[in-house]
Parts: C-alpha cells; structure tokens; sequence
C-alpha cells in the first residue's frame, strides 16, 4: 500500500465570523492510499484553533507512510485488519487528530472499492435513520445573513453561532426570515451562567432545539450546572474530543458533538457513539470546514446520532469532489463503492 498526501487551503464562500476570530479558508490535506490498482481517499480538515497545518499533517504523514510500506502485499482490508492498522498509526505521536483521520478515512473507503460495495452497508448503517443536517451561518450582519439563507434553502434546520454580544439580535434577524428550527453554537463566548441560563430559555421560546458549547472548554463546572438547568439540551463540542474524554465531560452535557478530525475518523466515531449511548448521552455528529470526502465519511455516523451538523462542503467554494447528494434536507447514502465520491478534478 501506498500512502499520499497533498495540501489544499479550502476557500470559504463568506467570511467565517466566530465568538474567538474570523476566518476565510481552513487548510487542510487530501491523503490516497493505493493499493492493486484502487484509490481509497482521505481528508484531515484542520482549523488554527486546534494546533494542525499543512507542516505538521505533512510530517505525521511522512511517518505513517512508512508504515504502509511494511504491510505485506497479501493483506486482506477488513474492520479488523483495519484496527490494526490504525492503531500502529495512533501510536506514531500524540496528538494529529485529523492527519489520523484522514487515513482512517482512506483506508474505509478503499475498503469499500476492494470489496465492491458502498461503505455504509459494510459497516451496518441504516440509511433509513439519517436525520436531517443543518446548515450554518457565522456571526454577521443581518444583509449578509439574508443572503446565506438563500444558500440554505435546500437544508430544513439552520445552525446559528452566537457568543456574542447581538446573539438576540441574530436570532431575531432570521426569524423574519425563516421559522425553521435552529441549532445555536455558543462556540465558548458565554461567560456569566445566570445570563446564559435566561437567554437558553428565550432562545426555546425561539424553536432553537439544542446548544453548542457554551462556556470555555474546561469550564466544566458551568457546563455542568446549566445543564442541570436548563429547558434545552447542552451538547459537548470542544470540551470533548476522543473517546478517552468521555468520563470527563458525561455528567457535565447532556449529550457531544462527535467530528471525525476530533477523534481521529471513522473507526473511534462509531466506539463514541456506542459509549456515549450506553451513558445515556444525546449524539450530534459535526464537521469542520471539509470536502465531500470528510462531509461523506461524517454521514456514515449520522443515523446513529440524534443530530447532524455535517454541510462544510456546501460552504466551500474550491470543492475538490461533487457534492453529496441532499434529499429533503438529508445526505443521501448511495449505492456507489466505497464513500461513493467523484472527483472533480
């Protein structure tokens, strides 16, 4: 097996606007890893704020491309086989969360494309559980925000991010634009547990359905106690990233955000769903700025989730793959091999 890698700076439609920064493109690395022929392919999306870039992905990647090149000619793709793989992988260096997914990706979906059938049906999904994913808007103006909600025609739920200052503003802006359910990211900007305490209840009085982290990402004691409180359901982002994080933060939300570039891709998604659920945890499975090969891999876990927030491909301009296919508001899982991806390229 052969293992590539190149950069790509994926371009945002709009300006990106969060309670911590603003931003325009996210970098990010597109892995293949070849085999007899097939190309399996892989993506790690890596926004600033959790320490990756083109550097440090390209020098993970180097290390783990080695290890491809030892495994032995005869090797059969299978769950099993690829846990294996991954784990050599993982224990290469801490940390590289989405270099790491993005291998886990490729190496799914060369499974796939080796065995001749769509991902989804190797790894048990069901289809017919996919909920609907929301579409995001930043931080903005309310003209510019007019303008998103016509990009967010085809999507049934809107995702909102508040944490500042206007975040009743916003909310009010698109709801004389739109009445469909919202989905609030606080992305760590609220700070008093009082004040965020009565905006959660004006904000259910607004059909928002659920909130996004809403204080600093070690301010469990807070996370813990407006869940405790609260009338709507208080689900883990950056407080949480990989299944080892799980005990720490489960008494403290009410459910957590899984993303294939937090918890390092397919394989650990799927041991966080099933741990979460045993703990009694909501499921939200999100994204970061990605293609359609991260968006594809993200909606594999979906019908196991509660919540989908997986539309970062939509909000690109520079697409290296088709878009997935959006049927009432929900990815649709086809019948091609693998993750089902067409280059553009």
């Amino acid at each position: 097996m052969i293992l590539s890698f190149r950069p790509i700076l994926l371009e945002l439609r709009h300006p990106f606007r969060l309670a911590t920064g603003s931003r325009t493109h996210t970098n990010a690395m597109l892995t293949e890893i070849h085999f007899e022929g097939l190309v399996g392919y892989g993506e790690a999306a890596m926004p600033p704020y959790y320490g990756e870039n083109h550097d440090t992905a390209a020098a993970f990647l180097k290390r783990a491309a080695l290890v491809f090149l030892q495994l032995p000619e005869s090797l059969e793709l299978s769950g099993s086989s690829i846990q294996t793989i991954l784990s050599q992988i993982d224990s290469l260096a801490p940390g590289n969360h989405a270099a790491k997914a993005s291998i886990d990706i490729a190496l799914h979906d060369l499974w796939g494309k080796m065995e001749g059938r769509p991902l989804w049906q190797l790894l048990g999904v069901e289809p017919d559980k996919m909920p609907p994913t929301s579409f995001t808007l930043g931080i903005d103006e309310p003209e510019v925000l007019r303008q998103k909600m016509l990009e967010a025609a085809d999507f049934q739920i809107i995702k909102i991010k508040l944490g500042s200052e206007n975040d009743r503003q916003i909310i009010r802006s698109i709801r004389e634009m739109s009445d469909k359910p919202i989905y609030a990211d606080a992305n760590q900007g609220w700070k008093s547990r009082e004040e965020a305490l009565e905006l959660v209840h004006w904000l259910a009085e607004q059909n928002v359905r659920i909130i996004e982290q809403p204080f600093l990402k070690d301010d469990l004691a807070s996370a813990a106690w407006l869940s405790a409180r609260s009338p709507l359901p208080i689900i883990a982002d950056e407080s949480f990233q990989r299944l080892a994080d799980l005990g720490r933060v489960a008494n403290c939300f009410h459910g957590v955000n899984i993303k294939l570039m937090k918890c390092t891709g397919i394989f650990e998604g799927f041991l966080v769903a099933k741990a979460a659920r045993a703990k009694g945890l909501q499921l939200m499975v999100g994204c970061m700025t990605e293609t359609s090969c991260g968006i594809s891999a993200a909606a594999l876990l979906a019908p196991l989730c509660d919540y989908a927030d997986i539309d970062g491909c939509w909000l690109i301009r520079n697409n290296p793959f088709e878009l997935p296919v959006l049927e009432n508001g929900k990815i649709r899982l086809g019948e091609s091999v693998g993750l089902g991806l067409t280059s553009c390229l």
